[in-house]
């Protein structure tokens, strides 16, 4: 999907932004001036890691002070002036202040992870692009490792390059619009994997219960599903699962908490004639697809 940050794995993260920012500016999101730069940014990168990584001195108006601020705003949860400082400013320009606190819950979970102290390992510039090297938390395991951040100086002012260019265009044409379009594909795509793992669910607790399968509470208790499926402050959607056929077949349901704005499309998961399991979808108008 077009809109999609470059991440290792952006659903990630259940959050919508929580990879953007910690881990999601890696080395693959822009272009690296020459093979021969990319060998060097390769090296830098394994010695900070060895020797733990020195700190470097940080000047006014760098690339790395770019960063060092860009953090700095988003622990302090100044998420606006966070986010101007990176290619993604077109899309927030145009929010209101009540409109990005919708996004409250997906950005607040991003400034939990920020180390008080980031440290700044390395910075490299070439001509208007630079590299940054830092310790950021892996967006997996939570541990600081050394990553890199790349930046492109536009009118004397270094931003951070958190999409491609491609989704950078793509941003400068939907404005204001593309966040919300991106939280409800990112939503939509969380449900269809918050039912496989329903299923998944059902399947291990039939498997010690004689074929019979549960509702959510008692998958929750059974420890096979997270409380999240209870909420949709997180998930954007709300979940049902209906038994069937005296506790032997089931089908779950996944439906837009607020229709066009957390999701769109409506999800049933359930098994056809021959009992293979199927996910289902379309534009309901906020209506469960089953019920």
């Amino acid at each position: 999907m077009g809109r999609k940050f470059l991440t290792p794995s952006f659903l990630l993260c259940t959050a919508v932004f929580s990879v953007v920012f910690l881990g999601g500016c890696n080395a693959n999101v822009a272009n690296v001036p020459s093979a021969a730069a990319a060998g060097a940014d390769k090296a830098r990168v394994e010695k900070a890691e060895h020797s733990g990584g020195a700190t470097i001195a940080v000047k006014p108006d760098s690339p790395a002070n770019t960063v060092r601020v860009f953090y700095k705003n988003l622990r302090e949860k100044r998420f606006r002036e966070a986010i101007f400082l990176t290619n993604l400013r077109p899309a927030i320009e145009g929010l209101t202040d009540a409109e990005l606190k919708e996004f409250q819950v997906d950005l607040e979970s991003i400034a939990r992870n920020v180390p008080a102290d980031l440290e700044i390992n390395g910075e490299i510039i070439s001509g208007s692009k630079a590299t940054v090297t830092a310790k950021i938390p892996d967006d997996e395991t939570g541990k600081p490792v050394v990553q890199e951040i790349r930046l492109r100086q536009v009118n004397g002012v270094w931003i951070i390059l958190t999409v491609d260019e491609a989704a950078e265009q793509i941003i400068r044409k939907e404005g204001r619009n593309y966040f919300y379009a991106l939280r409800i594909e990112t939503h939509e795509d969380e449900a269809r994997s918050m039912l496989e793992r329903i299923s998944k669910a059902q399947i291990a607790y039939s498997a010690q219960n004689g074929g019979s399968f549960a509702d959510v509470q008692t998958l929750i208790a059974a420890e096979l599903l997270p409380r999240d499926v209870l909420s949709s402050a997180s998930t954007g959607y709300n979940y049902a699962v209906k038994i069937t056929e005296g506790g032997k077949r089931y089908f779950a349901t996944a439906t837009p908490a607020a229709y066009g704005k957390s999701g769109k499309l409506s999800f049933v998961f359930e098994t056809d004639g021959r009992r293979i399991p199927k996910i289902f979808s379309k534009d309901n108008g906020g209506q469960p697809l089953k019920k």
